[in-house]
């Protein structure tokens, strides 16, 4: 049992190499104000734009009088509908582009309220933001889908694609002696980063330069080029530092294709700063999901049949799935299971990524409707869970590389106290308030991508590491310094770790919690290249002091190279450096297998996600694997939920840094309380319109919200997932928490709710 403990126990002799417990890197630099976010870019004469929403869900603009903003002080430049960015269509995240078509990021037809259909530009931001209160929009409105329940919306389409069986899921369905089927809901739910989207564009002839917060800075340089008929090399993307993503800025959207357009038209920079309102519509976050699931079981609760048809909402001229069913089919052995999804347009944004996509909304309908099962058959949560183990993967039939659910299970209960839960509803109390304990399992697949890295030892001893890779948060810094200590024997506070350029070598996104695997991958490939290329250099460079002493190899640690036996001769790496006369040992690698080194290739891996892998790309199916126990208190009187405590068990291989890997845990775990708890995008009936689009409405979750949540790791490394044995940490945090706090307030309660948010009004 690897339970993660206080670094004061650990100590800090490995603190600097993989598995040490090393602070991130940029952390004194953000909570100093050192760290220069891409707003903050000092940019000399910029401009200032402000975006026009539309007031209508649907139908067109008519005119746009835009002569009264002209005429204010300070105004540059309207942009309308009517105007000719000159853009092109392009690429979609895997590299499909269509051909020559136009791309108008301010358009007549309107598809959502709150879509930009004009741009003021400004001497200053005050100055732009009343010249676009002075834009008057003439509309002729249509009939709008507001949601799910609105009459217009239809069943949507059915995604053959999506679609997962194997046996007879209805003949077994109709013959278990054991049946339970619900309907579970969750809603509009949104990233609410800390730091707002926007960007800084600067042209310099036809080189566009831009500084966005970015989780692929690779992949968006390539929408910008692609948009505006440039060369990749001619766009460079700036994103040292991201205040936080989730998923919501791995991609260009319109607000960026404008400021660009602009700024070229303008001929000096300008600078597009979203407002937090306008967050919740100029991109999407996760939609509002429906899903049925019906299980069949004979009477000792192991299952026979699954039965789960999904829906999501999605936008009327684009389609995003929140795949109901990714992580229905992976959890339990069963003999016969279908799983359909389906797309419901409706006139919203177009939604988009959000924390552990598909899998969230997939786990807290079958996690909730497993709990059900348990009810129904009278067995403990975590014995029903135990019975219907997979031992392999259901759906591919593939074995699992790595796969500790029942150590997470297990080792996750005994902290948490699980043996002294009552099985009975209401059974348990503190005072005025029922207490309840809950379980939840959660998954999360393994990506495997390519990477690249620059290594440079100069000649004082210390490294540089480099590359376009980012750091929102997750620690890219500090375990590439980690990394790169291990395989070069140098104290990691000696390793300068440069990131967040796409000018810098190539590097998959950050995203689907495949960063860390790809990137450590690259780091440490050029690393021991460096460290073989030096000590090479020490053998048998003629100014060696190495090279008449008989050694046929040298070992490196410590920042010292020697030769490895007793009282053999050791040196400083920068003393080396200085006898050998070089400034610097540069290496350059990547992780591309050796069919994919052309340029073309490596633009490829780099600028889509068409060259990624999935879990079950190999022999394997490969996955990250947890368990969340969770204590409830409702007050009886009021109806009221808090949670009181928490534990959870993680299978994430090996860990690279345990004091990172738990502040990501924690995160995701913390997402869920607000996810199960809080978080609940409304929209007006009338309009479309997002009635809560601030963090005053939109509630979040806040440090009174969380109680004291102990973090496991139960995994052990997986070299089939990564070169180093990690598998995915930052996605897996959020799957399950939400169906184990509404698992723990039936228990507590003995009332059943199946659509998230668990407000008091649904208790009481």
């Amino acid at each position: 049992m690897n339970v993660m403990e206080p670094r004061s126990k650990r100590g800090d002799a490995a603190d600097g190499t993989i598995g040490g417990r090393l602070s991130r890197f940029d952390g004194k630099l953000k909570i100093t104000g050192g760290a220069t976010y891409a707003l903050e870019q000092p940019v000399a004469g910029l401009a200032y734009a402000v975006l026009v929403q539309s007031r209508i869900a649907a139908g067109r603009v008519v005119k746009v009088d835009a002569t009264r903003a002209q005429a204010a002080p300070g105004t540059l430049l309207v942009l309308t509908p009517d105007d000719d960015l000159c853009l092109k269509m392009a690429s979609d995240w895997y590299g499909n582009r269509p051909d020559n078509q136009p791309y108008y990021p301010l358009s007549n037809t309107v598809s959502f309220n709150g879509q930009a259909v004009a741009a003021v530009i400004g001497e200053t931001l005050e100055q732009a933001t009343e010249a676009a209160r002075l834009v008057d929009i003439v509309y002729e409105e249509a009939l709008a889908i507001i949601d799910f329940d609105d009459p217009k919306a239809g069943d949507g389409k059915t995604l053959d694609a999506l679609a997962v069986t194997w046996g007879d899921a209805q003949a077994a369905l109709a013959a278990s002696p054991v049946r339970i089927e619900a309907e579970y809901r969750t809603p509009r739910e949104y990233h609410v980063t800390i730091e707002p989207h926007g960007l800084i564009a600067q042209w310099h002839g036809d080189q566009l330069t831009i500084w966005e917060p970015s989780q692929w800075t690779h992949g968006m340089a390539r929408t910008y080029a692609e948009w505006h008929g440039l060369a990749y090399d001619d766009v460079r993307i700036i994103s040292p530092f991201i205040g936080g993503g989730f998923g919501s800025k791995a991609t260009a959207y319109a607000y960026g294709a404008i400021a660009t357009a602009a700024a070229r038209k303008l001929g000096r920079p300008v600078k597009l700063a979203v407002t937090r309102p306008q967050t919740f519509t100029a991109y999407g976050g996760r939609a509002e999901t429906r899903q049925t699931i019906a299980l069949g079981a004979n009477a000792d609760g192991v299952l026979q049949s699954i039965v789960h048809l999904g829906a999501s909402e999605t936008a009327t001229y684009a389609d995003f799935p929140e795949q109901t069913n990714a992580a229905t089919p992976l959890m339990y052995a069963v003999e016969n299971f279908s799983a359909k999804h389906r797309l419901v347009p409706v006139n919203t944004v177009m939604p988009g990524a959000l924390r552990a996509p598909g899998k969230n909304p997939s786990a807290f309908g079958l996690e909730c409707a497993m709990d059900e099962l348990a009810y129904a058959v009278g067995i403990d949560p975590i014995e029903l869970r135990l019975r219907n183990y997979a031992e392999r993967d259901p759906q591919s039939g593939k074995p699992w590389a790595t796969r500790r659910l029942r150590e997470a299970l297990s080792e996750g209960g005994e902290a948490f106290g699980w043996s002294r839960r009552s099985f009975a509803p209401r059974s348990m109390r503190d005072g005025r308030q029922l207490v309840g304990w809950g379980v939840a399992c959660g998954t999360f697949p393994v990506l495997r991508a390519s990477s690249e890295a620059l290594i440079r030892i100069l000649a004082d001893g210390s490294v540089d590491v480099v590359s376009g890779a980012i750091d929102m948060g997750q620690g890219t810094y500090t375990i590439l310094a980690q990394t790169a200590a291990d395989v070069l024997g140098v104290p990691a506070e000696s390793i300068n770790v440069r990131l967040g350029d796409s000018s810098l070598p190539g590097a998959t996104v950050a995203g689907g919690s495949m960063l860390a695997g790809a990137i450590t991958g690259a780091v440490h490939k050029a690393a021991s290249a460096a460290r073989d290329e030096l000590i090479e250099l020490a053998l048998n460079d003629g100014a060696s002091p190495f090279r008449d002493t008989g050694a046929n190899t040298l070992t490196v640690a410590d920042g010292l190279i020697s030769v490895p036996r007793d009282k053999g001769l050791s040196i400083s790496i920068a003393d080396l450096m200085t006898a050998l006369g070089r400034d610097v040992i540069e290496t350059r690698r990547n992780t591309l297998p050796e069919g994919e080194q052309s340029p073309e290739g490596h633009r490829k891996a780099w600028t889509t996600m068409g060259s990624i892998q999935g879990p079950t790309a190999g022999e394997f199916s490969m996955h990250s694997w947890c368990a969340h126990f969770v204590e409830v208190k409702v007050d009886e009187d009021f109806g009221t939920v808090r949670v009181s405590r928490m534990v959870s068990a993680f299978d994430c291989g090996r860990i690279y840094n345990p004091k990172l890997a738990e502040s990501q845990w924690r995160g995701g775990i913390i997402m869920g309380i607000g996810q199960a708890l809080l978080e609940e995008g409304l929209v007006d009936q009338r309009n479309g319109r997002v009635i809560n689009n601030n963090l005053g409405d939109y509630l979040v979750a806040t440090n009174a919200d969380i109680p004291p949540i102990q973090v496991i790791s139960v995994g052990i490394p997986d070299l089939n997932a990564s070169v180093l044995g990690g598998k995915g940490v930052g996605e897996v945090g959020i799957v399950g928490v939400a169906p184990a706090i509404a698992n723990a307030v039936f228990h507590a309660t003995g009332k059943r709710v199946r659509d998230l948010p668990l407000t008091l009004d649904k208790l009481l």
